[in-house]
């Protein structure tokens, strides 16, 4: 009996303990699923879903005359779902019926593997089931459009599997043309420069989401779970196209003929402070084809010794303060001086008592410095305060990221300030400034003492419609007195007009009268002193045009080598900005205009997207017909405001030939070229008008193909 009593009340025990346990469980999991549910439910779903970014289609960058400086064109990558539905029902049917021909077509279109390559690929990933195969990366959007008639593929996506994934690539059409300041754009933005990083946030838009599922062993994106991108703004800068072809072209002749290391060319506008061009080239330590590239942007981001065109800086303050007046006269003692121990020296000796207009005129160093120490010495915050009031001790201001734009000006009460300070830096020494701060100074002369604000971008457009437009920004409204400006503006004509003048021989003879100044600056070569074997000279040319009337203010800074032939500013700095100024006044200053055509019923043919076409024929009320369903381009024959749209010529279609671009406008012309892998060189604006490689031939990935437009 006790022996049952005993065996009774262990099974009790186990079984209290079972339903004791149980209870436990049930309260875990009720626990699991109510209060701690959605924290599992997340962390599960972390494991098999992902939000993936879409890019935003990145905003064009306009010259002001309407020409495209910096664009994106679409490319593509293609993925295969080897585990969908469609593709694999009844035992893959369609996959099995398709992948030879497929495989074919894949192999004409890239011509990268042979058929049986393709094949022995595809089949392979098939039985696998790979979810989100990777088939080939980077085509363009003519080879999608071939693509997607290739058998299987033109089935759709559930019947086919394929995945077509859009990406941009930026391009800048014009290449070398004002590269630097437009920028470059790269996947890092943190490291994108000019423009494209300073207006990254607009241009770039605003990016979109994918929703990805995790599934055997790779990320499908699911369908219809997505949330579109916001395309980025478009930017429309003050810079011209033809004035920066011309600058760019002026600089790189003299640069390659003069065996110079680096130079730079801005062209302002006068009244207003728009930067018109601003052309940067540096000397490429491996040259093979172009010796010169854009490595920097030396007018903006690159501070150095002035020289002789600080001088302007010296004849304001003397001028402004009642020191002297242009006919004061001073002694140049020959050429050379001493101050405090130091020589200082003019490059032509031999000139005794002259004028303050003529010691300008003759660019002499010692009289300067003289008059400097004279008037300054005793009372060098005087002489600081014109520095400050000129702005040469701040940040230009410009609308660029320049990260090393910084000026260099001492000041009094610093430590590096010292007795031969003033006379040195009177004549364009012991002080660094970017050629855009010089040429502010200069413009602000022309413009009868107003100081504006340099910029580069006029407006923002989003859907072409503006969104926000940037104005002329005065930063000093009166740099000095009318009295004198009046007579810094007479030794400024001087020095090209006069017969003694540094500038006379190389700029007096044009159309229309100059004003500026000549620089000859001592530099040394990779920072080793200033030592004989080590001296190099920058050379410099800073003025405006014309004199009466100044439209345009230009800055020329060339820095030489020790293998340069020429290095005096008006031989150097001063030829290259003679030839700029002579096609700018020829193209935008001449009175003689061309007198406007008449009215004609003549027939004008155009290319492009038909998209594009039918567009602009709606919004310039021009009536038009369209004789095709399908395809993506057209041929538009326009007369008395009837257009009329027809099949363009095979070699547009073509992927493996030259297209005819004659009419088509430069996007649509680079969009083509770009995605068959042909390089573009673009000279002039408007509709292709001539192309190097005739329509209808063969060509080579990487072959350069020359655009003319007009």
């Amino acid at each position: 009996m006790e022996i049952k009593k005993d065996i009774l009340w262990r099974v009790y025990l186990c079984f209290l303990g079972t339903i004791f346990l149980g209870l436990i469980v049930l309260g875990k999991a009720f626990y699991i699923q109510q209060l701690e549910g959605k924290h599992w439910k997340t962390l599960g779903d972390s494991l098999h879903l992902k939000y993936i970014p879409i890019n935003a289609e990145r905003g064009t960058i306009y010259s002001e005359d309407g020409n495209i400086l910096s664009t994106s064109v679409p490319i593509y990558d293609i993925y295969v779902d080897f585990g969908a539905d469609g593709l694999r029902e009844k035992g893959g049917f369609r996959f099995k019926d398709n992948v030879d021909s497929l495989s074919l077509c894949l192999s004409n279109l890239f011509q990268d593997k042979t058929k049986e390559d393709y094949k022995s690929q595809l089949e392979l990933a098939y039985k696998n089931v790979e979810r989100y195969y990777l088939l080939k990366r980077k085509i363009s959007f003519e080879e999608l459009r071939e693509l997607r008639m290739f058998p299987l593929v033109r089935l759709g996506r559930n019947k086919s599997g394929f995945i077509y994934d859009l990406r941009d690539k930026r391009i800048n059409p014009y290449v070398l043309l004002a590269n630097r300041t437009i920028g470059l754009s790269r996947k890092d933005s943190s490291k994108n420069v000019g423009l494209e990083k300073t207006y990254d946030s607009l241009l770039r838009g605003t990016s979109g989401q994918r929703l990805m599922r995790y599934t055997a062993g790779t990320y499908m994106p699911v369908e219809g779970a997505e949330v579109d991108p916001i395309n980025g703004k478009d930017i429309v800068t003050t810079l011209d196209t033809y004035m920066q072809d011309v600058a760019e072209t002026e600089l790189m002749n003299m640069l390659v003929g003069n065996n110079s290391q680096h130079g730079t060319v801005i062209v302002m506008e006068t009244a207003t402070g728009k930067i018109k061009a601003i052309a940067n080239l540096g000397k490429k330590t491996d040259a093979e084809d172009e010796p010169f590239t854009e490595d920097l942007n030396y007018g903006i981001a690159k501070a150095t010794e002035p020289g002789s065109i600080f001088k302007l800086v010296t004849l304001l303050s003397l001028l402004e303060d009642k020191y002297v007046t242009i006919n004061t006269p001073v002694d140049c003692e020959g050429g050379v001086k001493y101050f405090y121990g130091l020589r200082i020296k003019d490059s032509h000796l031999g000139t005794g008592t002259i004028t303050v207009k003529d010691a300008f005129t003759r660019s002499s160093n010692v009289a300067f410095a003289k008059l400097a120490n004279d008037y300054y010495q005793n009372d060098p915050m005087k002489w600081w305060s014109h520095l400050d009031r000129f702005r040469l001790n701040k940040m230009t201001g410009i609308d660029v990221v320049a990260t090393s734009g910084k000026p260099t000006i001492k000041n009094p009460n610093g430590k590096s300030w010292g007795k031969t300070t003033i006379p040195f830096m009177a004549h364009g020494y012991e002080e660094l400034v970017t050629p855009l701060h010089m040429l502010m100074l200069y413009n602000a002369v022309a413009n009868n003492g107003k100081m504006m604000k340099p910029y580069l971008v006029n407006s923002v457009k989003e859907l072409g419609i503006e969104v926000k437009k940037f104005y002329p920004e005065v930063l000093v409204d009166k740099i000095c007195s009318l009295e004198t400006i009046a007579q810094a503006k007479e030794c400024l004509s001087a020095v090209v007009d006069s017969a003694h003048g540094t500038g006379h021989r190389v700029l007096f003879d044009s159309a229309y009268t100059i004003s500026g100044k000549t620089g000859t600056a001592v530099s040394a070569l990779n920072n080793n002193g200033y030592n004989k074997g080590n001296k190099i000279y920058q050379s410099s040319f800073i003025g405006y045009f014309p004199s009466d009337k100044p439209v345009y203010s230009m800055a020329v800074v060339i820095q030489n080598n020790n293998k340069s032939k020429k290095y005096y500013g008006a031989d150097v700095a001063g030829t290259v900005f003679k030839k700029i100024s002579d096609h700018i006044y020829r193209r935008f200053l001449t009175k003689s205009k061309n007198k406007p055509l008449p009215l004609d019923s003549s027939v004008y043919n155009y290319f492009g997207m038909k998209t594009d076409l039918q567009t602009i024929f709606s919004g310039t009320n021009i009536s038009f017909q369209d004789s095709l369903s399908s395809g993506v381009w057209r041929t538009a024959s326009v007369k008395n405001k009837n257009a009329h749209l027809i099949a363009p010529s095979d070699s547009l279609i073509m992927q493996s030939v030259i297209p005819e671009l004659k009419g088509m406008g430069l996007k649509d012309a680079l969009y083509l070229l770009e995605n068959k892998g042909l390089v573009a060189v673009v000279t002039g604006r408007g509709k292709v008008v001539s192309q190097s490689l005739p329509a209808g031939t063969n060509f080579s990935k990487g072959q350069k193909i020359i655009l003319m437009l007009n």
